[in-house]
């Protein structure tokens, strides 16, 4: 099973401890990196690019990290919140990693090379209507038009798609980059300067901790609010009904298979619940996994977002941890504030 590039893993290694000579090498490109989506923002703020509206409200949950900022769990924490207060959510998303290109709305029993992991995933948590497509905004138009009960959309992702405007952006950023001298890419792990936050509605610290320090920029109106992150009971693949504790796998032979944006911190995770484990696989994010590698007599555990690439298939030895976000209700009522 191919792991992510040797570049990569350079550039990942960079990011977190700058190594001198590669900063000589990448900080030229990262001003350029930075230049470019300067002037597209420029073009975007004098109406040079177009940009649409849909006819109800947009949320962004987006990020400017790259990889492995907690994003989802987050985004159906909210959308299942709302959705309890009896606000009629929809979804839309790009569906990075689908091999269907076209606009599409999202049916929880297709393949997730057809939705993409995330959107199957985020139908399989919410139950709510989900477009996914390149363009938001023809996903956006492509959900009311089969569900035009929708009051809400929620954009997963997107936050740098300006071709769609938005009525709230909530910036999700992960804890421990707080304290980290971020870059843009490829110096650094930022699609966008910091100073991005500043623009947005809501600050939301993934995976913190009591001790967790805030980044030196703030959202517009200091809205930071902090997200942990709670794993649960391990499930089977193939019947989400059996369920075992952590000490199911200490007298076991057990790997872990993990296609996420920082596959390290769940594997310490299941280290930390005393599972020993024989083989940590790496896989890309949103990578295929291809099941003829998998061996059969040892337990493998995976994140959620690698089991909808595996619904179809029979495998009793596969084990799925789940994992849920916890917000504050301040939040919450933060949100309903600023769409009022």
């Amino acid at each position: 099973m191919p792991n992510k590039p040797n570049t990569y893993h350079l550039l990942e290694s960079h990011w977190q401890k700058p190594i001198w000579w590669l900063t000589l090498v990448l900080y030229p490109l990262s001003r350029l990196f930075e230049l470019m989506v300067g002037i597209r923002r420029f073009m975007y703020s004098k109406s040079w690019l177009k940009s649409h509206t849909l006819s109800v409200p947009v949320v962004i949950i987006g990020n400017i990290h790259v990889g492995g900022s907690g994003k989802t769990p987050i985004t159906a924490a909210i959308v299942n919140k709302l959705t309890q207060c009896n606000i009629k959510v929809g979804i839309i998303s790009r569906g990075y990693g689908r091999q269907d290109k076209t606009t599409r709305i999202v049916n929880p029993n297709d393949d997730a090379s057809i939705n993409g992991d995330e959107p199957l995933l985020l139908s399989h948590k919410t139950g709510v209507p989900i477009a996914v497509g390149k363009s938001r905004i023809s996903a956006g138009e492509l959900l009311l038009q089969h569900f035009p009960q929708t009051q809400l959309i929620i954009a997963d992702d997107g936050l740098q798609h300006y071709s769609m405007q938005r009525d709230i952006e909530i910036i999700v950023f992960p804890a421990d980059s707080c304290q980290s001298h971020l870059d843009v890419l490829p110096n650094g792990p930022l699609r966008e300067n910091i100073n991005r936050i500043s623009e947005a509605d809501i600050l939301i610290i993934s995976n913190a901790a009591e001790n967790t320090t805030i980044p030196a920029v703030l959202p517009k109106n200091g809205k930071i609010f902090n997200s942990t992150l709670n794993y649960k009971q391990f499930y089977a693949l193939n019947n989400q009904d059996k369920k075992v504790d952590a000490q199911f796998f200490h007298q076991c032979k057990t790997m872990a298979l993990a296609g996420i944006g920082k596959p390290q911190n769940f594997f310490t995770a299941l280290e930390k619940m005393g599972i020993n484990l024989i083989e940590k696989r790496i896989l890309p994010d949103h990578a295929n996994i291809d099941i003829q590698s998998l061996p059969e007599n040892v337990k493998i555990i995976i994140t959620e977002k690698d089991a909808v690439k595996l619904n179809k298939y029979q495998l009793p030895n596969v084990w799925v941890l789940p994992i849920e976000a916890t917000l504050p209700e301040s939040l919450y009522k933060e949100i309903k504030c600023l769409l009022k």
